[in-house]
């Protein structure tokens, strides 16, 4: 699956133009160390590098990991688990969460929620993507493993009990598949 994704996002993938506003928005520029968490191949760190941050990718899967360091010199890229990073509390001042906890159940999301917030300094940002539901939590089948889909405003609930602030909101419909929109949120924490 690592090399399908690989292919996806090397091919004739297009970030939309709103997702890239709300990243550069939130997490360039910031004074201190940004994380990109499940950072996938390294697109987003590679991008965020390109702007000044200074951005370390971390996933748990390998092949992303050599993907990552042989395309976007620059970026730091660790192997590793965006749940049990053995970083210092309040040392980080921005994190980047694309999609990478779409596979965390209810319980799970609260608790690298939480993760997130302690790594973050105060006033820190996040920014945060996630499959985008209408009216509930609501799991489906994915191409990996079960994930989840989550109301805008449920999501939202959950970071402020966790401890952030939303400043910014994006809903988006994917252009190649009208049954599936997603969310970012923003965030900072408090």
């Amino acid at each position: 699956m690592s090399a399908q994704y690989i292919a996806l996002i090397e091919g004739d993938w297009q970030t939309h133009v709103d997702d890239v506003a709300l990243i550069r928005g939130h997490l360039a520029g910031l004074d201190g160390p940004v994380l990109d968490l499940g950072c996938g191949p390294g697109h987003w760190s590679g991008y965020l590098h390109s702007l000044g941050a200074d951005v370390t990718g971390v996933d748990l899967v390998g092949e992303f990991i050599d993907h990552a360091r042989a395309n976007f010199p620059g970026p730091v890229f660790r192997l590793g688990s965006m749940t049990g990073m053995d970083i210092p509390d309040h040392s980080v001042a921005g994190i980047l969460s694309w999609y990478s906890t779409i596979h965390l159940p209810p319980a799970e999301l609260d608790l690298a929620l939480a993760e997130f917030r302690r790594m973050l300094a105060p006033s820190g940002s996040l920014v945060i993507g996630f499959f985008d539901s209408d009216d509930e939590v609501a799991e489906f089948e994915h191409k990996v493993l079960t994930a989840y889909r989550w109301p805008a405003d449920e999501f939202s609930i959950r970071l402020a009990r966790a401890g952030f602030t939303e400043r910014q909101r994006l809903r988006q419909q994917f252009p190649d598949r009208p049954d599936r929109r997603y969310a970012a949120i923003a965030a900072s924490a408090t």
